[in-house]
């Protein structure tokens, strides 16, 4: 499938399981100027008095597009009464086509910042995951490394291993970081093992198969 087609059936699988709502590409893909790195981003808006439940009937309508590996939301809006973001990993897809899903009640829908910087909407420290997200910055470091952004993914790793509670060991081998950066989240989270060779893998596939097996850990 390619990412044009996962995110029209998105698209699709969203608006018919929740009637009265609308699913639309933002970003990169829906302005045309998407790259081969770009990922996917749908902002779902549903009628305010079907958002409970249509959280849940969209995650189990994501599945039916494709399996789904991994599900997390941002954190500043796990408790919105009218606002997720989800980030929502498919089996069998690049890492670098996450779904990126603003999921918003109708009455928000052109509020951009609704609940941003809202502290009651926001989880608390054992309600998401630490590690998951340092892995999730680890993504969009070699995303930024292919894009020719060095210091952009210098400024992903560092704000990754500062979630981690760790300093960051820069080395001068941005890819280096990425390594040991998975490593760390792996060590704190063991369940995200399978998620972190992935990355692991992705950085070989755009820095070329490295020897770590003397390399320093953090």
């Amino acid at each position: 499938m390619t990412r044009d087609a996962l995110a029209a059936a998105v698209r699709t699988a969203l608006e018919r399981c929740c009637p009265g709502s609308s699913a639309r590409l933002r970003g990169s893909l829906a302005a045309g100027t998407a790259d081969r790195f770009s990922d996917i981003d749908v902002c779902w808006v549903v009628p305010d008095d079907a958002f409970p439940a249509c959280l849940t009937a969209g995650a189990a309508a994501l599945a039916r597009v494709r399996p789904v590996e991994q599900v997390r939301c941002d954190p500043d809006f796990l408790h919105s009464d009218r606002r997720r973001l989800l980030f929502v990993r498919f089996a069998g897809v690049p890492l670098f086509w996450r779904l990126d899903l603003d999921v918003r009640a109708a009455s928000v829908a052109d509020e951009p910042d609704y609940d941003t910087g809202n502290p009651a909407a926001r989880a608390d420290d054992s309600e998401w995951s630490r590690p998951a997200s340092a892995l999730a910055n680890a993504v969009a470091a070699v995303k930024a490394l292919a894009r020719g952004r060095p210091d952009t993914a210098h400024a992903l790793i560092a704000r990754a291993f500062t979630r981690l509670g760790l300093p960051h060991p820069a080395t001068g081998d941005p890819y280096l970081d990425i390594y040991r950066l998975a490593a760390a989240a792996t060590r704190q989270d063991a369940t995200l093992a399978p998620l972190a060779a992935r990355v692991t893998a992705l950085a070989d596939l755009h820095n070329g198969p490295q020897d770590r097996s003397s390399s320093p850990t953090t």
